[in-house]
């Protein structure tokens, strides 16, 4: 148990930080829906899939690569020395090459009704500023200094929400203030870190152990494309849609910029699921990489799978079965509601996303084997079948469904490639998950979401009856996570 409550100490603390980070930055949604109509946020979230398909490039593996190899502190600051140098290469290389690509890159982000140069220059900034960020964030997650890490991400949301604010509602600038102020977030960001983590530059550059790095952390590219696509291609679909499927599915006279906006605004709502996996990933790999070696794994990770499984089922049912509700709480200083009314035809898309973002942790949660037993050349081939399932049901839902397929094809696409990783984890590492049970728990939640929310039942679909409902998934959620009877005996 005691090795239990490092992890959940871990956690808790990577969760404040990221809790905090991700509400201040959620401020900006209210802030971004208020100010921009969907069309321009909508050109915004484009702009924002480009970044994270492209940070995949820039940073080639090279976090997970740190993580496994600088565990062995006596050579940790030859490994830093050795992938920071490469990032350096590689991320400038990259940034002028996409300079050289903008004519054909820039159109493919809606950016022709902006200042597109300097939107397009100040993407790149970011990336590149982002990508020399990422070694000095692992070496506070693997020295386990951990409220440093969080006080310097709290800051840089600080910094980005109170830029945004001053360029968008004080000097009246359009969407390029929302890449002004990113940039120089992240600029001031990772010129701390380079300050804070300065000692680990006194290594030597080796050749060896950036060949290591790169054949540990290369099958992570394909794998990060392939969470890219299943995070941010759907955006593209929808800003493909026709006005003939965008009229029939929604009798509103929308342009695709307008769909995209909506999307991406009522997607943020998801983002509290996607913080509890993105905590958890913070504190779960140097965890089972410090037990990697431990007798008692398989009790251990089964009970974590377990302890996951408690907190997403919490996290889904108040989210899902209040989505209206929260996206409608007023927002004082803007005179507004956490998502501008404009947004909400999307809010159907929201327990589609939270069940996505749960087999997200689960395949989280799976990988630990893969990791330990240096098994990662099995995650470009996962990754590149959910890529396939995402593109195939995009391409399939969308006109038919609209922003629903969408949402669809993304819990589609990560509970595949979450049993895919159980298969594969299994064979390298032999856990005790109760899957069975947590498919239970899953399926049971969502019949009382859609009671809630899509049933015509006017007492089940009320906020009384929906409080009744959430009381009765607190119930089962107890149940699921009463321990085995010792059958040894």
């Amino acid at each position: 148990m005691s090795k239990l409550k490092e992890l959940f100490s871990d956690t808790a603390v990577y969760g404040l930080s990221s809790v905090v980070a991700r509400f201040l930055g959620y401020l900006l949604v209210p802030f971004y829906t208020s100010y921009f109509n969907p069309g321009e946020y909508g050109v915004v979230g484009l702009i924002y899939v480009a970044i994270v398909f492209l940070n995949v490039i820039f940073t080639f593996g090279m976090e997970s690569a740190y993580i496994r190899h600088a565990t062995e502190r006596a050579q940790s600051a030859d490994v830093y020395k050795t992938l920071q140098t490469a990032l350096l290469l590689v991320g400038s290389t990259l940034a002028l090459l996409l300079v050289a690509g903008s004519s054909w890159l820039q159109p493919l982000m809606s950016l022709e009704n902006h200042d597109a140069d300097t939107i397009y220059l100040l993407l790149i900034g970011i990336l590149w500023f982002d990508a020399l960020g990422i070694i000095p964030f692992a070496e506070l997650r693997l020295v386990r200094k951990s409220y440093t890490y969080a006080s310097i991400r709290v800051v840089n949301v600080l910094i980005n929400l109170s830029l945004n604010i001053w360029l968008v509602a004080g000097l009246g600038l359009g969407i390029e203030a929302v890449l002004i102020s990113n940039f120089i977030a992240s600029a001031l960001t990772t010129v701390a870190l380079w300050y804070i983590t300065r000692a680990q530059l006194k290594g030597q550059f080796r050749t060896d152990l950036l060949k290591q790095a790169l054949l540990f952390g290369l099958p992570y590219v394909p794998n990060g494309i392939g969470f890219a696509i299943n995070e941010g291609i759907d955006r593209y679909f929808l800003n493909a849609m026709s006005p003939d499927d965008i009229s029939r599915i929604y009798g509103v006279d929308y342009s695709s910029d307008d769909i995209t906006g909506i999307y991406n605004a009522c997607y943020k709502l998801a983002v509290f699921m996607l913080l509890s996996v993105q905590m958890f990933r913070m504190a779960w790999q140097p965890f089972f990489m410090k037990y990697a070696s431990d007798a008692e794994n398989p009790q251990l990770f089964g009970k974590v799978f377990d302890w996951f499984n408690v907190f997403s089922a919490g996290i889904f049912l108040v989210i899902s079965l209040f989505a209206v509700e929260i996206a409608g709480i007023n927002v004082p200083i803007l005179n507004d509601s956490l998502i501008n009314s404009r947004y909400w035809s999307g809010l159907s898309i929201v327990p589609f996303l939270m069940m996505a973002y749960w087999f997200q942790g689960w395949f989280v949660n799976f990988s630990a084997g893969i990791f330990i037993k240096d098994q990662t050349s099995k995650l470009p081939g996962i990754t590149l079948v959910g890529a396939i399932i995402t593109l195939s049901l995009n391409v399939w839902l969308v006109p038919v469904l609209g922003m629903d397929g969408a949402a669809i094809a993304t819990l589609t696409c990560y509970a595949a490639m979450s049993f895919i990783l159980l298969h594969y984890s299994q064979k390298t590492l032999r856990v005790n998950y109760r899957v069975p049970r947590a498919i239970g728990l899953m399926i049971f939640c969502a019949i009382l979401v859609w009671l809630g929310t899509e049933s015509d039942i006017s007492y089940v679909n009320s906020l009384q009856g929906r409080l009744v409902l959430l009381g009765f998934g607190a119930l089962f959620v107890f149940l699921f996570n009463k321990p085995k009877r010792d059958t040894s005996n």
